[in-house]
């Protein structure tokens, strides 16, 4: 009893991110076992079962294995637009914020941002932002929507209005790209299926390295053209990897074990967001937390994020700052309810002693 006791205050409780999981047994079993080729050959049997599941689940042409999420938007977003051209996404989004300015520094593409309470922007906000077409103009190419929205807190999409979106997109003359990194997330919360959640939208990526547990890699799906054309920008970023069946096999494990229990993730979320709202001094609405992301406001305490989550790390705890005075926590499959419930007590702690 004495070693478990020790053993549960060793363990750290890493709520940075869905991205530290660690490949399940399975996954490393599959890894061990993989048929292998060469890639850039298009040789590799298990990377080219992984792209033809993924398109069966998405109900879409053709897929491409890449090996992250960032290049996978890049990729999508150099396939459909050109240098000089503008993208309209939201002021929060992951290809604004998060990927080291890629699309204007490899892609030539100006983002064009809109500014939204919870990270869903709507047509009625995108269509003034589309620029005329007069020639002194850059001119809008690509909108581009995540869902579900990371700094947003996980929120996801109606499925109507991302559909609405599409139509009136197109009806533009616009291509509409989906940063769908946590899309399985959304599917699981609203109760659909991601081909349904994504049918309208030229071009969709997601990860197998965050919810779905995989150690690495995502997933670009679309139209066979689409894909080809991602394939040799794929290779142009450094993308064409070689034997790189040994990745994809665990990435085939993700797609097909991962989204079973993405429900579970969502449940620890709500119970910690539920938790929090209980503690003084820490500002979060519970209500709004939908998937696997919690976002909360401990400026109250006199801490700012920083020095919160250094008091939280001397006690076994991690997670991320936001800004100065917000904390992002990610649940995922290495996260039990009794991690979440130790995480509450240390957090309740760190709270009543403040600075």
């Amino acid at each position: 009893m004495e070693s478990e006791t020790r053993n549960a205050m060793s363990k750290v409780i890493d709520l940075r991110s869905d991205t530290v999981t660690r490949p399940s047994p399975a996954m490393r079993k599959a890894m061990a076992e993989a048929e292998v080729g060469d890639d850039v050959y298009m040789e590799d049997p298990t990377v080219n079962r992984l792209q033809e599941r993924a398109a069966e689940v998405f109900a879409r042409e053709a897929a491409l294995f890449v090996p992250s999420g960032s290049m996978g938007n890049l990729t999508c977003i150099m396939a459909q637009t050109e240098r000089g051209q503008e993208l309209i996404c939201e002021a929060a989004g992951h290809v604004y914020n998060y990927e080291m300015a890629s699309l204007a520094a490899l892609a030539g593409v100006l983002p064009r941002v809109i500014s939204t309470t919870d990270g869903i922007m709507t047509w009625e906000q995108i269509a003034p932002a589309i620029r005329e077409k007069i020639y002194t103009r850059p001119q809008t190419a690509l909108v581009a929507l995540e869902n579900t929205h990371n700094m947003a807190g996980g929120t996801v999409y109606p499925t109507r209005l991302a559909h609405a979106i599409c139509d009136r997109a197109h009806e533009a003359g616009l291509k509409v790209h989906l940063d769908g990194a946590r899309i399985f997330n959304a599917a699981v919360y609203l109760g659909q299926e991601v081909a349904e959640l994504t049918k309208k939208f030229d071009s969709i990526q997601f990860c197998f390295s965050k919810g779905l547990g995989a150690p690495v890699g995502s997933m670009i799906v679309g139209s066979n053209d689409l894909i080809g054309r991602c394939r040799m920008i794929r290779k142009m970023l450094g993308g064409g990897m070689r034997q790189v069946g040994v990745l994809a096999a665990a990435a085939l494990v993700a797609l097909e074990d991962g989204p079973k229990r993405l429900h579970v993730d969502h449940e620890n979320a709500k119970l910690l967001a539920q938790g929090l709202a209980q503690m003084p001094r820490i500002h979060i609405q519970p209500e709004k937390v939908q998937t696997n992301i919690v976002l909360y406001d401990i400026g109250a305490t006199g801490m700012s994020s920083s020095q919160f989550l250094q008091q939280l790390s001397v006690r076994q705890v991690l997670g991320g700052p936001v800004d100065d005075r917000r904390v992002r926590m990610v649940t995922h499959l290495d996260v039990a309810r009794r991690d979440i419930e130790q995480a509450l007590k240390v957090i309740g702690e760190v709270v009543g002693k403040g600075l």
